[in-house]
Parts: C-alpha cells; sequence; structure tokens
C-alpha cells in the first residue's frame, strides 16, 4: 500500500451508482438488480434470490479470501457483479480467481460437480482494462483446434468497458453504461437507477451503514499500513543483523559470541 495516499472518505450526498457501497446498496434491490444482469448478458432470468452485498468468500484451506461486490444467486445460475472505478491490472486472474472461489463455496457445501450452477462473473469498469475500445470484452473456454467444440463448463467472464460506451451497438446497454460514465440517465432503467441512488443518499439506515463501512475500511487500511512498516524494520534488523555477523565472521571471532552480539541463533551464525 502507498503510504503518501490519503485516505479520502466521499460525503454521502456525492456518492453516485459506480461508488462501491452505492453500487452495492442499489444492486441489492432484486428488480434493478434483474433488470441490470438481463440488460447487460441478454438473457432471461426466471427468479433472483435476494443479492448478497460485499458476500465474502474464503475457504477453510485458504487464508486469501475473496469479497464479491454483489453475489447473486439464481436457481439455477450464480452471478458475481463487480464496478470499477479504476483501472486495475490482472484482471483475468482476478476472474480465475473469483471462479475458483464461487465453484469452492458451492463444492463446500455438498454439491458434486455435476451441480455447479451456470456462472457469470461480470466487471463493470469505468476505465477500459485492455486498451483496445470495445465496449465488452466476453470470455468462454472454446477449443483452439475446432473452435465448434466448448469445454461445457458454463462459465462467463464478461468485461464491459463505460469508457466506449459510444462504440455499443445496443440503446439499452449503451444508455446504461454511459450512466455508469457520466452519471447522466437516459432510460428507463438509469433512471430507476438514478432514482434510487438519490433516495439512498436520505435513508438514514443506508448512510449509518456507509458511515459504518467507511470507518471499517479505514481501519483496514490503517492497520494494513502499520503491520507494513513493522514488518520492514523487522526485514531490516534481521537483514543488519546477518550483515554484522558476516562481518565479524570474517575476522574470526567466535560464533557464541557472534551470536551474543547480534542475537541470532549460533546455527545461523555458522550457516554463514
Amino acid at each position: 500500500m502507498d503510504e503518501s495516499r490519503t485516505y479520502e472518505f466521499k460525503p454521502v450526498n456525492q456518492l453516485v451508482f459506480s461508488d462501491d457501497f452505492m453500487f452495492g446498496a442499489v444492486m441489492r434491490e432484486p428488480d434493478i438488480c434483474k433488470g441490470v444482469l438481463e440488460l447487460l448478458l441478454q438473457i432471461k432470468i426466471d427468479h433472483i434470490e435476494y443479492p448478497e452485498l460485499q458476500k465474502s468468500i474464503s475457504p477453510f484451506y485458504s487464508k486469501k479470501g475473496v469479497r464479491l461486490d454483489v453475489y447473486v444467486a439464481g436457481s439455477d445460475k450464480v452471478f458475481d457483479v463487480e464496478c470499477q472505478t479504476y483501472k486495475i491490472e490482472s484482471i483475468g486472474k482476478r476472474t480465475r480467481y473469483y471462479q475458483a472461489m464461487i465453484d469452492a463455496d458451492s463444492l463446500l457445501k455438498g454439491a458434486a460437480y455435476s451441480e455447479l450452477k451456470e456462472s457469470y462473473i461480470i466487471f463493470i469498469c469505468l476505465d477500459d482494462p485492455f486498451d483496445k475500445g470495445l465496449p465488452a470484452y466476453t470470455f468462454e473456454r472454446k477449443c483452439r483446434e475446432d473452435g465448434s467444440v466448448d469445454l461445457g463448463d458454463k462459465t462467463h467472464h464478461v468485461v464491459f468497458n463505460a469508457e466506449a460506451y459510444k462504440e455499443e451497438k445496443d440503446p439499452g446497454i449503451r444508455a446504461f453504461l454511459s450512466f455508469v460514465r457520466n452519471n447522466t440517465a437516459e432510460s428507463d432503467l438509469t433512471r430507476r437507477i438514478a432514482n434510487m441512488v438519490q433516495a439512498k443518499r436520505f435513508e438514514q439506515t443506508f448512510v449509518n451503514e456507509y458511515l459504518a463501512w467507511n470507518l471499517h475500511d479505514y481501519d483496514v487500511r490503517q492497520r494494513g499500513i502499520k503491520e507494513g512498516r513493522e514488518d520492514g524494520i523487522k526485514k531490516g534488523r534481521e537483514e543488519q543483523a546477518l550483515e554484522t555477523a558476516r562481518i565479524l565472521k570474517r575476522t574470526g571471532i567466535d560464533a557464541v559470541l557472534i551470536s551474543q552480539s547480534t542475537g541470532l541463533s549460533p546455527e545461523d551464525v555458522e550457516a554463514l
């Protein structure tokens, strides 16, 4: 983490749809979430469970969990929807990891491989992560030697690039991407979202949760900075002790005395 960056708290009356907490809160509304998914994926969703805001998936065998912006389970499909306000690196590996966590979450609940749901990982980005100027990038697994052969794993990774909204041919998707990018509502869906954003700004429960979330996020950042600083100091001390031990050893000083002087074990000194 860059310690030179100060923590920025965005006032609640300035939040827009693409902001992390507002995005999650609005997409928590089943009708809006369903409308967005059906629009972007051009599919019909027969049923949608209540979206789980900022769900954390962390399997017992891994300390590195993943926090999903909006994790939605349908009757036969599962969706992870992310909104990125800044350009992210390794987006492909991130989708790969998210996919693994979603599948592991299902399997740990007792599902067989054949019971894994069709899954969609969707990134809505304000900037083009691939710098190719496309409004959407869709990735599915097909055979390199014969494109008619589909792997059949029923996974779909779709990245929308709001920066290129003018290049999108579908008017509904174009209006949505324009709204994400410019915060200007020009369609029925985006006007519904804009009205919801405005209502959330004055909803006391939302305001309280947003303030609490910011405080927690700030604490996590500060803890990370502190731990990083402490790790750096510890590593520096260890390197200094090793360098001092090397110098003393070259002068022929006994390993026990070097150990007492540097805090290194006699075995570590002998191994130098």
